[in-house]
């Protein structure tokens, strides 16, 4: 029997319902998901995160979803990818990502990967989806 393995990766700082609704998708496209948390100094497209790497990686493997978690490594993003060898990426539908360039690097590395983007989760009124508004409204709501 042939194993799927399928990687997700991100920052997930404050983990919120897009997270899990990603990390979820994410695992119905295979059988074995493997989560790349990004480490703080590697975060170069929004601000740092709030929450330490490691803590941000054990509350990512405690989702029922995640099979694995592990940090991902501090100079070469594809170095995980590597040693995991996975079946598909899995993108978030918001990820800065070029899913182009990141085809074009996997197989210059000899990976065999498919990338795809996870849709986005429909948001009610009362839901915080962002990592960025849940620390807006903390901010508004402790200025008192």
């Amino acid at each position: 029997m042939v194993t799927v393995d399928v990687v997700a990766q991100g920052t997930f700082d404050v983990l919120h319902p897009g997270h899990l609704h990603y990390l979820r998708e994410a695992a119905s496209m295979g059988d074995r998901l493997h989560v790349i948390v990004a480490r703080s100094q590697n975060v170069t497209h929004k601000p740092k995160p709030i929450v330490p790497d490691t803590q941000r990686r054990e509350m990512v493997g405690a989702l029922d979803p995640v099979d694995v978690a592990r940090l991902g490594h501090p100079d070469d993003i594809f170095v995980p990818i590597e040693a995991i060898r996975p079946d598909l990426i899995v993108l978030g539908y918001d990820q800065h990502h070029d899913a182009d360039g990141i085809r074009a690097a996997l197989a210059d590395r000899g990976i065999d990967c498919a990338v795809e983007y996870a849709s986005p989760r429909d948001q009610s009124d009362d839901e915080l989806l962002s990592t960025g508004d849940i620390i807006e409204r903390i901010l508004a709501e402790r200025d008192d």
